[in-house]
């Protein structure tokens, strides 16, 4: 189900990214794509110690990253070194996938086909895109966007007023009113001074079972999907940013901000107006109090609160103070 790219890509080859690099084969890449998930076509990057292990068994051919972080990497990974690995992967993903940096407008848009979708009821206004598949069942409100090449499970119930793209979402998913789904992420990278946009052409990929509630907004991935997993259910006004994966059977309850890259566990419970911090890891059976600031990885079973979050005996002490 989730084999489809949203952006137009070019074929490009190697030596066209890189020219300045001295490339005596002709090999065009495939996609580009995170360290764990590259395969032997595919381009890759390596920015960060945190993920040597992922470096020193990536699939990949090719590989941008650092002088310093070069050694880490297989020998059979040709090298590519720069000074500044993200500045140089925007670079090249912008020219693989030139549509990805901008939420362009779906002009395919139009009325849904009755004899199309003739088990799916629609309220007024619906605008479907072209590709758009939904499964048997399923109720869409009024005035909601389902953009080109989204597909959406049996049984679901979208809401009205909602907008999806860049998404696929499973079986018996709820989503209520107000819901932005795919939209570009918060991504940019300062250069001299000035902001340069980093291009967004992941997915959101929806599980079975999910219910997310009224307003929330959930960017699509950069380089990776965002990922909900099954059973988890969203309050209201909860945001989450590019490339997170929440597991199975979470609560997040009103207002929570997920930055990007964060791994949540499965069974993970998360009080109203909470903050998680960008490339953290949350293990499973987390409990994180509300109104809590997390900028470090938490544990399996930990229950934290306070900010910058602590183990609860620890804020509990400190409150007495």
């Amino acid at each position: 189900m989730v084999s489809t790219n949203f952006f137009l890509k070019k074929k490009v080859y190697i030596s066209d990214l890189f020219p300045n690099e001295k490339f005596n084969e002709r090999v065009s890449i495939n996609e580009i794509k995170p360290l764990g998930k590259a395969e032997k076509s595919d381009l890759t990057f390596y920015d960060s110690k945190k993920y040597k292990a992922l470096a020193q068994n990536t699939k990949a051919i090719y590989c941008i990253t650092t002088q310093s972080l070069s050694s880490d990497l297989p020998l059979s990974v040709k090298k590519i070194v720069v000074k500044k690995v993200l500045v140089e992967l925007a670079r090249v993903t912008k020219i693989m996938y030139p549509s990805s940096d901008v939420d362009y407008p779906d002009f395919s848009l139009k009325k849904p086909s009755k004899s199309k979708y003739k088990t799916v009821k629609f309220g007024n206004n619906v605008l479907i895109g072209k590709n758009v598949k939904i499964g048997k069942n399923s109720q869409i409100g009024a005035n909601t966007i389902i953009e080109h090449d989204v597909e959406i499970g049996e049984n679901c119930v979208i809401g009205s007023a909602v907008i999806i793209k860049n998404s696929f979402i499973d079986k018996r998913v709820v989503i209520q009113d107000n819901c932005k789904i795919g939209q570009k992420g918060f991504g940019f990278l300062p250069i001299k001074g000035k902001n340069f946009k980093f291009p967004h052409f992941g997915k959101v990929i929806i599980n079975s079972d999910v219910e997310i509630a009224t307003g929330c907004t959930i960017d699509r991935g950069s380089i990776d999907d965002t990922v909900i997993g099954k059973n988890t259910y969203i309050d209201n006004q909860v945001h989450i940013a590019h490339n997170v994966k929440i597991g199975e059977d979470c609560m997040i309850a009103g207002q929570v901000g997920f930055a990007g890259s964060s791994i949540i566990g499965n069974n993970v419970s998360i009080g109203g107006q909470a903050g998680i911090s960008g490339h953290l890891k949350i293990g499973n059976n987390v409990k994180i109090g509300g109104g809590s600031g997390v900028v470090k990885d938490i544990d399996d079973n930990e229950i934290v609160m306070g900010y910058p979050a602590v183990p609860l005996k620890d804020f509990l002490k400190s409150s007495k103070k």
